[in-house]
């Protein structure tokens, strides 16, 4: 069953509250600020961690805290303007991940102060030394639901199950590669961006992977000069100028059924596939547009979900007048939420963006600009790079494989950027530290207007 209640957390987040809530083996507490997504499911994205000091905590110990409440009327001035979600947090060292009798009264005592403050959504949550978390949130009249999924996206993502804690132990993560993996994808949404040349290959996979949802995102159609280089595209859907993702949601279809496939034949830059996207568990985006790709970072940052990005490039030079190729390469980088992000990497600019803007908008200022395909110096309509893009996609894919059910020699850490060159018959690999981090206002921005920071997006 897909979750219908999650919580997202940034690995970097998750970091803090562990180094705080876990540190000596008394019970520790902090409190989550969390933002919205859009519906339908109640996806909630913590913003903000504030962290109850311990010397603060009159009783400190392995299975019993006693906080002043001064910082929960710290947290309600800090939610209430927007009307965030609180969530009251504390650790169970003993390793308990199931919620005791004086965690229930305790929330029966607090919970309903915060309510009277404001809102109709607070909650509570545990987290255990495998670190593991549990939350549960209240309605008004304190009727508690379980938070059925909590994802943890850092240099690995974790999911935490609640229907699979079993004697108040959490499961197992899935082996790679086998069927309880599918068994979990199952239960997990992707958004697919760019479903063309390589956004077609990461698409299938995706599908045939097991994904219970894929919302696939694409405003172009099918056309003969590409049927060489997206999967399940016909000469028919080419006659017929079908949307490319009415085409590949058809064939998720006939061997997944209905519903499985969501198409928004849309660019990315429009309020109904952000809020879209702002559901989902993992974004893949396959664009190779610099706007597409500033969206989906934003969109990455604002409701916490990890993003991979892939691209492909042929550059060329000329060689005794003659165009040679000079490299056939791809990228993929993983950004996880509160890391570096695309635009700390330079993957698109402030200039690039207003350079592709111009190209878009007055063509004929760029009439000696022949970089906008695949063959760099090149107009090739019909490019024959299925090979190079099933490559990239296949890395992009198993990229999210190894974060969400870890199969590598060495830490994830070392791999926020895969870049191969099949000329030179290489690969290398760049850590999240080699890049600089860049102050993140959007960061578990969440559904809040405007939308992602723009007054383009303001719900009107």
């Amino acid at each position: 069953m897909m979750p219908m209640r999650t919580l997202a957390v940034a690995g970097t987040t998750h970091s803090m509250l562990k180094a705080h809530l876990l540190s000596d083996g008394n019970e520790a507490a902090a409190i989550l600020i969390c933002a919205p997504s859009p519906g339908p499911r109640q996806r909630l994205v913590v913003r903000q961690a504030m962290l109850v000091p311990h010397e603060a905590c009159p009783v400190r110990k392995p299975d019993a805290i006693v906080w002043p409440g001064a910082y929960i009327e710290e947290a309600i001035d800090v939610a209430e303007p927007e009307g965030l979600v609180i969530i009251l947090l504390h650790s169970h060292p003993g390793g308990w991940l199931q919620f005791s009798h004086i965690d229930n009264e305790s929330d029966a005592r607090v919970i309903p102060g915060l309510f009277e403050a404001f809102g109709d959504c607070h909650g509570s949550a545990i987290m255990t030394p495998e670190r593991a978390i549990r939350a549960r949130l209240y309605s008004p009249d304190m009727t508690s639901r379980p938070v059925d999924l909590v994802t943890i996206a850092g240099d690995d993502i974790s999911y935490w199950w609640n229907d699979r804690i079993v004697n108040a132990i959490p499961a197992d993560r899935p082996l790679a590669f086998t069927s309880p993996m599918t068994a979990e994808l199952s239960r997990l949404s992707a958004a697919v961006i760019g479903v063309s040349g390589t956004g077609s290959i990461t698409a299938e996979q995706v599908a045939r992977l097991g994904f219970g949802s894929v919302t696939l995102i694409d405003p172009d159609k099918v056309e003969k000069k590409n049927l060489n280089r997206i999967l399940n595209s016909t000469t028919a859907d080419a006659e017929r100028v079908r949307p490319k993702v009415k085409m590949f949601a058809a064939a998720v279809a006939a061997h997944r059924g209905d519903g499985v496939a969501v198409s928004i034949a849309d660019t990315l830059g429009t309020r109904e596939a952000i809020e879209a996207v702002g559901q989902c568990d993992v974004i893949f985006c396959c664009v190779d547009s610099k706007e597409g790709r500033q969206y989906a970072d934003l969109i990455a940052s604002a409701f916490l979900i990890p993003l991979f990005d892939v691209g492909v490039t042929i550059p060329t030079f000329l060689d005794e007048g003659k165009v040679a190729i000079a490299d056939v390469s791809g990228r993929i980088d993983y950004v996880q939420p509160g890391g570096s992000t695309l635009s700390d990497r330079g993957v698109y600019t402030q200039e690039s963006l207003r350079a592709e803007y111009l190209q878009r908008t007055d063509p004929a200022a760029f009439q000696d600009e022949l970089a906008a395909g695949y063959i760099k110096g090149i107009l090739e309509e019909a490019p024959s790079v299925i090979t190079l893009n099933m490559r990239a996609a296949s890395a992009l894919v198993n990229e999210f494989i190894a974060r969400a059910y870890p199969y590598r020699q060495e830490p994830n850490r070392n791999y926020a950027r895969v870049a191969f060159s099949l000329a030179a018959c290489d690969e290398d690999h760049h850590a999240e530290d080699d890049f600089e981090r860049s102050e993140n206002a959007l960061l578990g921005r969440g559904s809040a207007e405007p939308l992602l920071g723009l007054p383009l997006f303001r719900n009107p």
